[in-house]
């Protein structure tokens, strides 16, 4: 017998759980199809461990700065296992959680992998479902390069299976998952060496942030390899890892090789076009702004499309689009301007809006530039110095405030309130007009001229 259901949902991480989730709020009959760890990517590859381990580079950092402070500390290690099984011990209770919320919501959990048998129905484990509308968000996988050798490397997500530190790393990938697992590991004492392809660490990000960063990660220690050209990877007699590149340059001597190169749509397998959806030359699916793909009843969200990879994008677009289907509110979509993001690197980035160069694209001569770079006072009394740097980008005769961009010690938590004044339109005259908290960072975000 087929089961029938209101709403299935093709993957159990921020996108199909938040859209069952709403869904059956509204006492839709729901269920949610996994084949691997409920939570997606976000919680059991990306954004939770992640953090963690960015915590763990941080507090490496407070202890070299310590006795700068006065501190007469003595620390006798770092112990990488004990710090991972309390990672995984973490993510694995956030995941036995998700179980029992699901079954709490009524809502049902079908383990493996869905495969679309018409428009209307799945196929999962020989067993057929159906549903009046069905939400594909299975997220996304981490890209393997086609080099020879590229085997003897793991992609970002095998970096949470290391039970050990690598004494020594290499590091192929400029963004933002590069530059992060680059920054933990340093802080941690590995010596790490990124590779880029191009000249610069977050090519899409405003020109003040991929410098600021770049000069900041060269004083860290690291060490970065512009402009190369990887042609083989080898495994030398002694086990460690050797890189080829074009022009003769050979790099070796590494305990390990991350592959951090971009992450692409997990749409293949799941027989797409026996229900007729369609995907663009990057095999992301096509979607309008409703999350309606080319077939009715049928919609995409999350790392599977062309959107921001990044989980409360994923999580507010389920939601609304559940509220539409299933709540009664007609036009109800995600508006995907303005939408704030930050770079765990070290120090944090913090970005929303437009960069200068974009603004300058669209607006010319009526962008005006806002900016400030200073040390700030926490590196007072610290041997090693942090830079803080801040931009806003305005527009027009009222200077509206359409970008904001910052790097440095706390700009991670200072971004979410700014995000919510630039949505509201905040003029730099708004920003002017607000009184300053001092001594803060942040108080350079108002006070700029």
């Amino acid at each position: 017998m087929t089961l029938h259901y209101d709403l299935i949902a093709i993957g159990g991480g921020s996108g199909g759980l938040s859209a069952a989730e709403r869904a059956a709020k509204y006492g839709a009959k729901c269920a949610v199809i996994e084949a691997s760890k409920l939570g997606g990517t976000c919680v059991n590859l990306g954004c939770v461990p992640k953090k963690v381990m960015w915590y763990g580079g941080t507090i490496a950092h407070t202890l070299r700065d310590a006795p700068d402070y006065g501190f007469d500390l003595q620390v006798n290690g770092f112990n990488w296992s004990e710090l991972k099984a309390k990672r995984d011990t973490y993510v694995g209770n956030i995941n036995s959680w998700y179980h029992t919320y699901l079954s709490d919501s009524n809502i049902d959990e079908i383990q493996g992998f869905a495969r679309f048998v018409d428009r209307n129905t799945l196929e999962v484990e020989g067993k057929r479902y159906t549903a009046d509308h069905i939400v594909i968000a299975p997220g996304s996988h981490a890209i393997i390069p086609s080099v020879e050798g590229a085997e003897l490397g793991v992609t970002s997500d095998g970096f949470f299976d290391f039970e050990e530190q690598p004494r020594r790393v290499a590091i192929v990938g400029s963004g933002y998952i590069a530059v992060e697992i680059a920054g933990v590991l340093n802080a941690m004492g590995s010596d790490v060496t990124m590779f880029l392809r191009r000249e610069h660490l977050l090519r899409k990000f405003d020109a003040m942030l991929r410098e600021t960063l770049m000069e900041g990660m060269l004083n860290d220690g690291v060490n970065i390899i512009s402009s190369a050209q990887l042609e083989r990877v080898v495994k030398s007699d002694d086990g460690t890892l050797e890189i080829q590149c074009a022009n003769q340059q050979v790099h070796s001597g590494f305990d390990k090789l991350i592959w951090a190169i971009g992450r692409a749509p997990s749409s293949v397998g799941l027989d797409l076009e026996m229900a007729g959806v369609e995907v663009d030359e990057g095999g992301f699916i096509k979607v309008d702004e409703f999350q309606n793909t080319n077939v009715p009843g049928v919609y995409a969200m999350g790392d599977v499309t062309d959107a921001p990879q990044l989980t409360p994008v994923a999580i507010a677009a389920a939601r609304r689009l559940s509220d539409r289907l299933f709540g009664g509110m007609k036009g109800r979509k995600l508006d995907y301007d303005l939408v704030p993001t930050v770079v765990f690197s070290h120090p944090p980035i913090g970005t929303v809006g437009l960069t200068e160069g974009e603004a300058r694209e669209t607006h010319g001569e009526a962008v005006k530039i806002y900016q400030t770079r200073f040390t700030p006072m926490y590196n007072a009394f610290t041997k090693h110095e942090s830079k803080v740097a801040m931009k806003l980008v305005c527009v027009g005769a009222q200077e509206k405030v359409v970008g904001c961009h910052m790097i440095g010690l706390g700009c991670d938590e200072m971004l979410q309130g700014f995000a919510v004044a630039i949505r509201m339109g905040a003029t730099k005259r708004d920003f002017d007009d607000t009184i300053a908290i001092h001594p803060t960072a942040s108080e350079e975000l108002v006070t700029m001229r």
